[in-house]
């Protein structure tokens, strides 16, 4: 019997093409998945920083703000990160040890270094904009305020940051920022469909800024902004020395101006409606008056024996004296003939009318309510106020009688708001996370003289990613059917050889 000779048949898989096409499609495979996974991985942000210092009458803040590096119709979206308030008075305080005004800076100083990115440092802009305090000062001691001002540059440039100045910003620019700040805050910006007037109260000076509905008068009293592609031709005006405690020294200093003096050696009593019945302390005079708003009361030595009556419409009207209504010389006024067009739409109130409103419990009632309220608070006994806020500092808790009447006359008869528009005023603190104030609306604005930085970007563009990958695709689907159809015809040949 013959032998059948044993066939053998090789398996198509083992052929070396076939095994090179299955390496090349499973590597194709793997590659698309990479280019999947890096061109859609998050892409890190990048954002800038800016520091700026809010040198005020009393104090002293240091705010710190970012923004992504990519810009928005060339206005930086900037958001406020940290703010650290530096310890003491202002830096107006130090005329007479200018050195200590520059020091007073270094503890928030060292925080700003520790938050910001080290390796942004040689690129964060910072800024000093000093206000109503130092206004007063240049007046006062013009070589004391330069002093001042060389002071904090030295200290400033110690940093490792881009120092880009220390001055003393005007009233008009303060208000102004101001007006940026909480419309850049509420999205107005983006979508002008109407803007909220700015109402700033510091201890030295106040201001109002806001979007006219008329004519302005007065070219000293308008300035003009384009943000986010869009034109802005804004009303304001800053009123030095009407800030709550130089107003505060001016109203006394009238009230001691129709005092009779008999003998200068005694103290001298000071009857005040606007603090409360019981309060009695005696102060220097010249501790008082020691302010360029005013000519000193004609007082060489001596103290004041400053005793309170609680008495809400004499305190109304001496704060009345205060302000000048009497004098106009355009259409409409505000008081000491400056001109001011009507409060039209909803204003945002911010910084002491913020704090001193909301300690007394009157930023949502009616202008009614309000002056109920006031005269309640005004004529209650110095002790039971210390007793129910043991944990204010005296010196501020007595001046809040006052602070709310002036903040009050002044919003109704300087401003000429009424009962009918008092809703449209909102007292704010913060907007989102940010604090409402010149500051913000400062660092907005020179972001616009900030060079765009280019943003990361995806491998490819989207376009170029989807056909790539179709094309890609398409190969490996060739590339899987040249194996199935080599595979077959393998094993057809196969069979015949075994036929």
């Amino acid at each position: 019997m013959d032998e059948q000779g044993e066939v053998k048949v090789k398996n198509p898989w083992n052929r070396p093409v076939v095994i090179f096409l299955t390496a090349f499609i499973a590597l194709g495979i793997v590659i698309m998945v990479t280019i999947s996974v890096v061109q859609y991985k998050p892409l890190p942000k990048k954002y800038k920083y800016g520091i700026v210092l809010d040198a005020g009458s009393s104090h002293t803040s240091v705010f710190i703000y970012e923004w992504p590096a990519e810009k928005e119709n060339n206005t930086g979206m900037v958001q406020q990160l940290y703010t650290c308030n530096v310890k003491g008075k202002g830096i107006s305080s130090y005329s007479a040890n200018p050195d200590g005004a520059g020091k007073s800076l270094h503890e928030c100083m060292m925080e700003a270094k520790n938050i910001v990115p080290a390796h942004r440092h040689s690129e964060t802009p910072v800024y000093l904009g000093a206000t109503a305090g130092m206004r007063l000062l240049k007046m006062e001691n013009e070589a004391a305020s330069e002093e001042v001002l060389a002071s904090v540059e030295h200290s400033l440039k110690t940093y490792p940051f881009s120092y880009q100045g220390a001055r003393i910003i005007s009233g008009q620019e303060e208000g102004a920022f101001g007006w940026i700040t909480v419309n850049y805050l509420s999205e107005n910006l983006k979508n002008p469909t109407g803007t909220l007037g700015a109402l700033d109260l510091g201890g030295a000076s106040t201001q109002i800024t806001f979007v006219p509905q008329q004519e302005i008068e007065s070219n000293d009293n308008s300035i003009d902004f384009r943000l986010y592609g869009n034109d802005y031709h804004l009303y304001t005006h800053s009123f030095l020395c009407y800030g709550k405690d130089q107003v505060l020294k001016l109203s006394m200093g009238k009230k001691l101006e129709s005092t009779h003096v008999a003998d200068k050696t005694e103290p001298i009593e000071l009857r005040d409606p606007c603090f409360h019945p019981g309060y009695n302390f005696t102060k220097p005079a010249e501790s008082l008056f020691n302010t360029p708003c005013m000519n000193k009361v004609n007082l060489t030595t001596g103290n004041i024996s400053h005793v309170g009556l609680g008495n809400w419409p004499q305190c109304q009207q001496s704060i009345r004296k205060v302000l000048n209504t009497a004098h106009c010389a355009y259409s409409k006024c505000s008081f000491n003939g400056v001109f001011q067009p009507s409060v039209d739409g909803k204003f945002g109130a911010f910084s002491a009318f913020f704090f001193v409103m909301d300690f007394l419990n009157l930023t949502s009632d009616s202008l009614d309510s309000t002056k109920q309220k006031l005269a309640k608070y005004c004529s209650t006994p110095w002790k039971e106020i210390v007793e129910k806020n043991p944990k204010t500092k005296q010196k501020y808790l007595a001046e809040y009688c006052f602070s709310g009447t002036y903040i009050l006359t002044l919003l109704e008869d300087g401003y000429n708001f009424t009962s009918d528009n008092w809703k449209d005023i909102s007292f704010i603190k913060k907007i989102g996370d940010s604090d409402a104030g010149w500051t913000l609306g400062y660092m907005l604005n020179l972001t616009n003289m900030i060079p765009a930085e280019a943003p990361d970007t995806r491998p490819m563009p989207d376009g170029g990613y989807i056909t790539f990958m179709l094309l890609f695709t398409l190969l490996i689907l060739v590339l899987i059917l040249m194996v199935y159809i080599y595979f077959r015809r393998s094993t057809r040949q196969a069979q015949k050889d075994i036929i």
